[in-house]
Order: C-alpha cells, then sequence, then structure tokens
C-alpha cells in the first residue's frame, strides 16, 4: 500500500493548536505531521477505529492526540478527508504517557480544550499504569529502554489490551544497514536540541521483535513506515493471539 500524506488543511489545523505556545512548538508540530508516514498511515488503514481507547506510551507534545481532534473537529468533511482512506476516526478517548516535562505541558497546554476525552501524565513508562485500552502506541520509544524493561512494557501492555485491543508499535530494524544508522543520527541530533542526554540505545532487527512479540503472545503484522524518508523505520501491528481480530 502507498503510504499517503495527511492533506496541508489537516495538518495545518492540528499543529496549529501549539501556535500560543512558541514558534518551536508550532513549527515542530508542522513538520512532525507533515513529514513523518506514520500518521498518514494509521488514519488511512484505520488502524485506529473511532471510540477507542487510545494508550500513547512516549506521547512527546501529544501530536497524535492533536490529528485526531482536528479530525473529529472538522478535518474529516468530504473535501478534507482523501478518498480511499478508512472512515475518519471519531468519538476516540486518548490517555498520553511522556518522560519529559516539558512535552506534558505542551501536550495539556494545546489540548486543554478537549478534556477529559484528551489526558496527559508526566510519568515513566516502566512504571506508570496503562489502564484497560482498545489501542497502545508505542511510537521510537521503546530502544530508549534496555531489553528486560522492553519485554516488561509489552507485557504490561498486552494485559492492558485485554483480548481484542491492538498494539501498534514502530521500530527502526537495525538489520537495514545505513538507513538504520542514520536513524541514530538523527536521534542524537534530537537528544541535543532539547538539552537532553542522549544514553545508550537498545535496538533489535526486526527479526528479534517479531520472536519477541510472538514469545509474549502476539500476532503481528509488518508495514514499512519509512515512506520515502532515509529512516529504517516499521510499524508493527500486534493484536493479542487470543483477540477474534486475530483468529481471523
Amino acid at each position: 500500500m502507498t503510504i499517503a500524506k495527511l492533506p496541508p488543511a489537516l495538518f495545518e489545523r492540528a499543529a496549529a493548536l501549539y501556535r500560543p505556545l512558541g514558534n518551536f512548538a508550532w513549527q515542530f508540530a508542522r513538520g512532525k505531521l507533515r513529514a513523518d508516514p506514520v500518521f498518514a498511515s494509521l488514519l488511512q488503514s484505520g488502524l485506529i477505529p473511532s471510540n477507542a481507547r487510545l494508550l500513547d506510551v512516549g506521547c512527546g507534545q501529544g501530536l497524535l492526540a492533536a490529528l485526531l481532534f482536528s479530525v473529529q473537529a472538522g478535518g474529516s468533511t468530504p473535501q478534507a478527508w482523501p478518498q480511499g482512506w478508512a472512515p475518519a476516526p471519531t468519538g476516540v478517548r486518548v490517555r498520553g504517557i511522556e518522560l519529559a516535562p516539558k512535552s506534558v505541558g505542551w501536550a495539556q497546554a494545546a489540548l486543554a480544550h478537549v478534556r477529559p476525552q484528551a489526558e496527559f501524565v508526566h510519568g515513566d513508562m516502566r512504571t506508570t499504569e496503562f489502564g484497560h485500552v482498545d489501542v497502545a502506541v508505542l511510537l521510537d520509544v521503546l530502544h530508549y529502554v534496555n531489553f528486560e524493561v522492553q519485554r516488561d512494557v509489552l507485557s504490561r501492555v498486552k494485559t492492558s489490551l485485554g483480548t481484542d485491543g491492538h498494539l501498534l508499535l514502530r521500530i527502526g530494524d537495525a538489520a537495514a544497514g545505513l538507513p538504520f544508522r542514520f536513524s541514530t543520527w538523527v536521534d542524537a541530533i534530537m537528544s541535543f536540541v532539547r538539552n537532553q542526554r542522549l544514553s545508550r540505545l537498545y535496538c533489535r532487527p526486526l527479526s528479534q521483535w517479531l520472536t519477541l512479540l510472538a514469545e509474549l503472545g502476539f500476532k503481528v503484522q509488518t508495514l514499512p513506515m519509512h515512506g520515502g524518508t532515509p529512516f529504517a523505520n516499521v510499524l508493527l501491528v500486534a493484536r493479542p493471539i487470543s483477540s477474534r481480530s486475530a483468529m481471523r
């Protein structure tokens, strides 16, 4: 499937929520929503269903939530919604967990108008409760914690999903050569920009991610998620094997 891009009117609507917070927050939102193919892919593929309870682990400044609520606020009109995409999700409730206090503050401020449907907490994915959810999203976050913690976080996600939810996990394929190394360079640059110290990264080849998820009881579909970028990103759509949808 060809990965589409978000319509300009839609990502501009979502990014505008951050404009009152300063130029950096606004321009980062615009650039990320415009250039990162994962946002369009999630909507195009219908991977976030209507009325879902969504957990966004490592949510940053809440860009996924900003996009979803912008869709619900008028970005899903026939003029704005691309033909061939899955129906626009409505009624989604989002709980975001983020370790960086400044990002949490931006998310809370930008989406204050949709509380309590959007909640953002300052917390560590290693210890913060996940609750009961329908969709768990982890985009480019697990490689910051060691391999044992990765297993524990994914195990807790599986418990939070129950039997009928699914996990959306984007990883970098450590076996992908130069595109993967480029991804780690970008990690280092972004950490410098945010005045954060980049600790060791705990990366795996795609095959090892698939093995780990299988051991934890997930059935996994893989979707390339570089979309013309120079990265080695892959989106893993993982469903508990006991899930009725996973058995189809």
